[in-house]
């Protein structure tokens, strides 16, 4: 199979004006900047439906639900810290605005996306992006992966992403995501981890077919019953110190926390859980963040868009933690 990002034909030459990447507010009131030369970290809106399934979108609105969330409702410090410590201060965090995408059209995003998180890898920062649907991951997983070789995926979710296609292709939807990853090999799949999964799915055998290209699979009832810190302790030494894309679905929360999602499905983790589990990884050498499914139109009192801003906050302790920051 080919590049998934490719040629598209469109001039892209004005693809990083700053007239392009607009957002209303930022995330936690950072800097709107593409002066990237003291950021250790930067958010990234990508503002993206790819139409499936067209029920549910809505995503593209994701970005700047979490934005508003974050300036309201997320507080910067830990009061069990003997010693105040700003993270957003210490990584230098700045918010480069959306990418401008079109709905629906898969290709052009991929190229957007991909050129704009590559420009923020190149800078030596670690790129916290908020989706839009699963689609978005992909061209983030293509990059990285390009710039750390045995590029390791750490998925939380409740559905494995890595759903098989017809015959020997796989289009890119946000069903197939992972799954394109590993064939194109942008991913060490034998050592990457989708952890959260439960529910029905629309066909049969996808765990098995997500096996079948590697990942390892780690349910919500295996969560429920081994517990956070034993789980939390295997993620650590299956990832070890290999570079890490941490991809965070809202859907891994049960929708009684978090409704506003693409494909909600009941019998998830709780808040308490899903923030003590990413609080219990510090110390993974993560090098990009994603976030993805917000979907606006199907939250509560904008109850999921907080959830997110909130797991976006936690990205920027393990972010600190990675960079040896966090005290």
């Amino acid at each position: 199979m080919g590049e998934c990002a490719g040629n598209t034909g469109i001039d892209m030459s004005d693809i990083f004006s700053p007239d392009l990447f607009r957002t209303i507010g930022t995330f936690l009131g950072v800097p709107l900047s593409w002066d990237l030369a003291n950021a250790k970290a930067v958010v990234l809106g990508l503002p993206f439906d790819a139409g499936r399934p067209p029920r549910r979108s809505g995503a593209r609105r994701g970005p700047a639900a979490i934005r508003a969330m974050s300036t309201d409702m997320v507080r910067l410090f830990r009061p069990e810290l003997k010693e105040p410590f700003d993270p957003v201060a210490a990584l230098g965090l700045v918010d480069c605005g959306d990418v401008p995408l079109t709905p629906a059209d898969i290709d052009d995003a991929m190229d957007r996306i991909g050129r704009a998180v590559g420009r923020i890898v190149d800078a030596g920062a670690i790129p916290i992006c908020l989706g839009g649907d699963g689609v978005t991951s992909l061209p983030q997983m293509q990059v990285l992966g390009r710039r750390h070789p045995g590029l390791r995926v750490l998925h939380f979710d409740s559905h494995t992403d890595a759903y098989p296609e017809a015959g020997n292709a796989i289009a890119i939807n946000p069903a197939t995501t992972f799954a394109y990853a590993a064939v194109e090999g942008w991913v060490d799949a034998e050592n990457s981890l989708h952890v959260g999964l439960r529910g029905t799915t629309y066909v049969p055998g996808v765990f098995d077919y997500t096996r079948g290209l590697g990942y390892r699979i780690i349910g919500a009832d295996d969560l429920r019953r081994r517990g956070i810190d034993a789980v939390a302790a295997d993620i650590r030494m299956r990832l070890a110190d290999a570079p890490v894309f941490l991809c965070f679905d809202m859907d891994f929360f049960d929708p009684s926390v978090a409704p506003g999602v693409y494909t909600p499905a009941w019998g998830g983790p709780s808040a308490a859980e899903g923030l003590g589990l990413l609080r219990a990884l510090a110390g993974l050498n993560v090098v990009g963040f994603d976030i993805n499914t917000t979907s606006p139109d199907y939250d509560v009192q904008g109850m999921t868009a907080w959830l997110a801003a909130t797991v976006a906050y936690e990205f920027c302790w393990l972010a600190c933690a990675k960079l040896g920051l966090a005290p």
